[in-house]
């Protein structure tokens, strides 16, 4: 199966928009996301995942679907993480 082209992406993020919240960054996120690093070893590309984390803690957040359940599993229980299932599986 081909990738999906700019044009589809582009529909699909303005339908995501127009269906959820998109959770922000600010400097409260940047705080928290000090805080995670203190409290877990994270290096490298994992401070990416942390910084999910914080964006999550900031805007109340529980929940997070996605393909890398083991990347978040350091952060529970203080998420809930759902795998995500592509539909060809």
């Amino acid at each position: 199966m081909p990738p999906p082209t700019v044009a589809a992406l582009s529909q699909a993020v303005r339908l995501f928009e127009a269906e959820f919240e998109v959770a922000g960054e600010d400097a409260a996120v940047t705080a928290l996301l000090l805080d995670v690093l203190k409290s877990r070893p994270v290096q490298g590309k994992q401070i990416h995942d942390a910084n999910i984390v914080a964006t999550m803690r900031r805007n109340k957040i529980l929940w997070l679907l996605t393909h890398n359940t083991a990347d978040f599993t350091r952060y529970l229980p203080d998420i809930r993480v759902l795998p995500l299932i592509s539909p060809d599986e």
